[in-house]
């Protein structure tokens, strides 16, 4: 017997299905290839404009590639074109695929372009050259374009792979000035895609200095429509999407920076290896030499985009105890700690007030300078420099590539400021001989435990409280994961008494107002009355190395002066060191840094000098890649797509 079924009446099947709002059916944007290349084209076009005599361009889903070319009467020849046409070729969002229309939007009165079909400089194909009449305010900008029949004209954006690992999320901007995550792919395993605008966008002046400035931004920063993540999963999860910038994020925004993503911290922006320490996420790829070397941290993410991706101008990150100097010394790169409290830090998260700093890493002095300029209140640019040195640890033969590489770069710097004076630094003789009355006889007894003190008891009272209630109270009492690394500190700073934090902060205060009026001194000409020179070394630090437990920061080193004493430390790269690689079995070269520092508010010297050593050829820019002097990364070689 076949068995029987009766659908049931209508309004009993109705009165089973819960009632649904009506759902909201929107365009999240799409992506395509151009040739071989991939773009993102948002949801929202930047103009509608009226075209005719296009004709039958090819298209996809009705998206067909042109490029906007300005004129004026002073360029409106045929030649000028193919000048204008010549000068897109280096920006790599724009390709020669877009000129299969051209729309020249003529400003001014005099002579017009020549238009109609033709064969342009740099292109196969025919391209349709049309006028394009705007009612845009100021004039839409040169560039790549796609174009719908209606004339609604969009801007791309290029994706590439962040094979490094370097970012967290990508991101796209809003039509209300906030952000939302990029809504696209690319094939790969674990490579979020990143777009990038062209910058034959953008213009840079006096008032938008970082225009068209690609910028990747720490995950400790809010950037409003975004979740910050701050390195843990949970606490990703457990926030909503910040409702406003931070502080230092919206000065560079209002200079006119393109943000394309944020970068991957150290969990609780607390130090961590890159082998067994970062658990939540995995720590981003140092692109120097075997490709295996640990990135440094917290700003791991800011130092490996910025030592891999040419697409990436520029990077925020934070200083507390080194984070920003660290990844900077292990790829080569220009970064800064500056002098402390140059920024308000609302809308990052802590790990010390006291210690807390914002800063960049970056290849080029002169977008450092710039973003520089825009993210500190009133820096003060001296031009004359100080023509004392002091060394602190420093090599004192040429025993070692990278010994030799720091003496050469002093003595270059000994003769580009007229040096009068270098003297080798000994900070336990100086103390010994000029230390405050009823403070501790060594530097080491004052702030063996200083550090340590403040990050686990401040971080703990501003971050790991708040979050461990608010997490328990929608848990039923548990708690989040957290890294070893961050939970290590913070058990050591629940192990002191309350008084602990008020001494460590003494200990700080007497350290620096004894250091800063007697080791580094403001002086009215130069700003500082002496520069202090270190270096980092060029050592190994493998990634697959099980090395040990996380542990307390303790004790006083050459790079926690900076953080005592509130004054600018930057890094510079003066070149670079062999090694012989257990990972690839061949020698591979690493950076050689050194850093500088100078008086507490000199840091608008710093950058002048910076810029004039690279001017003068004493520095170079470093480069993305194996190496500071460029080179296929060893992952990408024989890879398509990348």
């Amino acid at each position: 017997m076949q068995p029987s079924f009766s659908p049931p009446a209508l309004g009993l099947l109705l009165s089973l299905v819960p009632y649904v709002a009506a759902l909201t059916l929107k365009s999240t944007g799409g992506t395509l290839m151009l040739g071989d290349i991939p773009y993102y084209v948002p949801a929202t076009p930047y103009s509608t404009v009226s075209v005719r005599g296009l004709g039958r361009l090819q298209s996809v889903n009705g998206l067909s590639p042109v490029t906007v070319i300005g004129a004026t009467a002073s360029n409106a020849t045929a030649g000028s074109l193919g000048s204008i046409l010549a000068g897109f070729a280096t920006d790599d969002v724009w390709n020669s695929g877009f000129l299969q229309g051209v729309l020249v939007q003529q400003t001014g009165s005099g002579p017009r372009y020549p238009l109609g079909s033709t064969s342009l400089p740099g292109s196969n194909q025919t391209s349709v050259i049309v006028s394009l009449a705007s009612n845009a305010s100021p004039p839409i900008p040169n560039g790549p374009y796609f174009l719908l029949a209606n004339g609604a004209l969009y801007q791309p954006l290029r994706l590439y792979s962040d094979f490094a690992g370097a970012f967290t999320q990508s991101l796209v901007p809003g039509p209300d000035g906030s952000y939302a995550a990029l809504p696209a792919a690319l094939p790969g395993i674990q490579s979020p895609a990143i777009g990038v605008p062209s910058r034959l966008y953008y213009t840079r002046t006096a008032a938008k200095p970082l225009a068209g400035v690609r910028t990747g931004i720490k995950d400790i920063y809010d950037i409003a429509g975004l979740k910050t993540s701050d390195g843990n999963r949970a606490w990703y999860g457990f926030y909503p999407p910040a409702p406003a910038n931070s502080v230092p994020v919206q000065r560079l925004i209002d200079a006119g920076a393109v943000l394309v993503g944020k970068l991957k911290t150290s969990q609780f922006a607390n130090g961590e290896r890159a082998t067994a320490d970062w658990v939540d996420y995995h720590s981003p790829f140092n692109p120097r030499g075997d490709g295996y070397q640990d990135p440094s941290s917290s700003s791991s993410g800011a130092g490996a985009g910025a030592a891999t991706y040419p697409w990436l101008d520029l990077t925020l990150g934070s200083d507390t105890g080194g984070s920003i100097r660290g990844p900077s010394q292990v790829q080569g790169l220009f970064g800064n700690r500056p002098s402390h409290g140059l920024v308000d830090l609302t809308g990052v998260m802590p790990l010390a007030p006291e210690l807390d700093t914002a800063g960049f890493l970056c290849r080029d002095p002169g977008i450092w300078k710039a973003a520089s300029t825009a993210l500190y209140a009133d820096l003060q640019f001296y031009n004359t420099y100080p023509q004392t040195i002091q060394t602190l640890n420093f090599p004192t033969n040429a025993s070692t590539q990278a010994s030799s590489a720091a003496l050469i770069f002093l003595s270059k710097l000994q003769t580009f400021l007229n040096v009068k004076t270098t003297t080798a630094l000994n900070l336990t003789t100086s103390w010994t001989a000029s230390k405050p009355a009823g403070a501790s006889a060594t530097l080491v007894s004052l702030l063996n435990t200083t550090y340590p003190t403040l990050i686990s008891k401040q971080q703990t009272r501003l971050v790991r409280d708040p979050f461990y209630a608010a997490y328990a109270a929608v848990h039923d009492g548990r708690r989040p994961f957290v890294d070893p690394a961050p939970l290590a500190r913070w058990a050591y700073g629940d192990s002191l008494p309350g008084s602990a934090l008020e001494q460590a902060q003494t200990n700080k205060t007497v350290f620096m107002n004894w250091f800063n009026s007697n080791i580094l001194l403001n002086d009215s000409t130069t700003c500082s009355d002496s520069l202090i020179l270190y270096t980092a070394g060029s050592d190994t630090a493998y990634r697959n190395e099980y090395i040990r437990a996380p542990t307390v920061p303790f004790g006083f080193s050459t790079s926690r002066i900076s953080v005592f004493a509130d004054i600018p430390d930057v890094v510079v790269p003066v070149g670079q060191a062999s090694y012989r690689s257990i990972i690839t079995n061949h020698t591979e070269v690493l950076p050689v840094t050194v850093n500088l520092m100078a008086a507490k508010g000199c840091d608008g010297m710093l950058f002048n000098l910076i810029e004039e050593l690279t001017a003068a050829g004493i520095l170079e820019i470093p480069q993305t890649g194996q190496t500071i002097a460029g080179g296929e990364i060893l992952l990408k070689r024989g890879m398509v797509g990348l």
